[in-house]
């Protein structure tokens, strides 16, 4: 068994599918309480819909947009011990009779005890897991350079911000890919297609972040003077979650992304020129070749007009030249996180 820190990932993170019917709709078998779920319908198009347990049940901000938070009363209702309960859903959004949805539910948990270390902004919420490599921080700006903590223990890979009381794009900042195309001093927008990557003029980050906190500058989009924010911080964890990036070599039987780990789901964007934000997972593709693709910047229905790639043991193999994965000199960034090593009865999975 390769070595990690997480034998079991479906402790800290799931993918449920889903049928909706606008009524009280509880789903169970995620295998834990989630903090943070992120929605998507699959056989129309919709907005994606993203609530956590540190802004509330009620709150929800939508990752193909720059719209503001909103609250929606009958969609989601409850985080429960093993899933999730839905509501009427008056909007449509999340439960729309006879509608398929795919739900990816993270679970954080930690609500006390975060290390401050004198970061001069204090969080208005929280909730941390160090084991999974994973943070929820709700905070109000201060229009002047500051820092927050994050409570990972450890130095983030990846930190997603999104402001809440006014409209403005999703920042996505993450390390460990391709010189001069990611890294702390880089920014890219989660919610666009364009082209992926522009260099920080330190109004976003002031500096790289640490175990304990990251800098924030004052643009607005991140640190506004009483505005509200939320942000998603990620840490590499050997076995489980891995952030990092690529060149493509346009071969059509592929690039092979090392990951060391049979991945669950994974999310990859081009930063040289402008292409999709992809999310494959192992829950609507069960083998290979994975080819349902859902688009974080779109509205857009399941696509699965490509064989993008298969899920190996320790990594992803592409299946494509195609620039949205594996275009020659492409230069791309990616989330994975891993497939548990044992099953629910703590015995090792059968090798695939």
């Amino acid at each position: 068994m390769a070595y990690t820190t997480i034998n079991k990932s479906g402790s800290f993170f799931n993918t449920k599918l889903y049928t909706g019917n606008n009524s009280s709709n509880a789903q169970t078998g995620v295998g834990f309480q989630p903090d943070w779920i992120w929605f998507k319908r699959r056989d129309g198009a919709a907005q994606s819909s993203l609530f956590d347990s540190v802004r509330g049940v009620t709150k929800a901000v939508s990752s193909n947009s720059t719209g503001v938070e909103t609250t929606i009363s009958d969609a989601l209702t409850s985080f429960d011990s093993d899933g999730f309960t839905l509501g009427s859903d008056s909007g449509n959004y999340i439960n729309y009779n006879s509608a398929t949805y795919a739900s990816w539910n993270w679970k954080a948990g930690t609500t006390s005890g975060i290390n401050q270390d004198s970061a001069t902004i204090t969080p208005t919420g929280y909730s941390f897991n160090q084991t999974a490599g994973f943070s929820i921080i709700a905070y109000t700006g201060t229009g002047s350079t500051a820092t927050l903590p994050h409570g990972l223990g450890v130095t983030p890979n990846l930190i997603i911000i999104k402001k809440l009381s006014g409209a403005d794009n999703w920042t996505w900042k993450s390390d460990g890919g391709v010189s001069g195309y990611t890294g702390f001093t880089k920014y890219m927008y989660m919610n666009s297609s364009a082209v992926g990557v522009a260099t920080d003029s330190s109004n976003e980050f002031q500096y790289n972040p640490t175990s304990t906190k990251f800098s924030l500058g004052t643009n607005g989009g991140v640190n506004g003077s009483g505005a509200t924010y939320v942000a998603y911080c990620f840490a590499n964890k050997v076995g489980y979650q891995k952030i990092g990036g690529y060149v493509g070599n346009g071969n059509g039987d592929g690039y092979f992304l090392p990951l060391g780990f049979r991945p669950k789901f994974i999310i990859t964007h081009r930063l040289d020129s402008g292409d999709a934000w992809t999310m494959l997972d192992s829950a609507r593709d069960h083998d290979n070749g994975v080819a349902h693709r859902l688009f974080p910047h779109q509205n857009n229905a399941d696509n699965t007009s490509l064989d993008v790639c298969d899920f190996l043991s320790n990594g992803v193999k592409f299946r494509t030249g195609d620039g949205a994965f594996n275009d020659t000199g492409g230069v791309y960034v990616y989330w994975a996180i891993g497939q548990s090593l044992v099953g629910s009865n703590n015995i090792p999975c059968t090798a695939r």
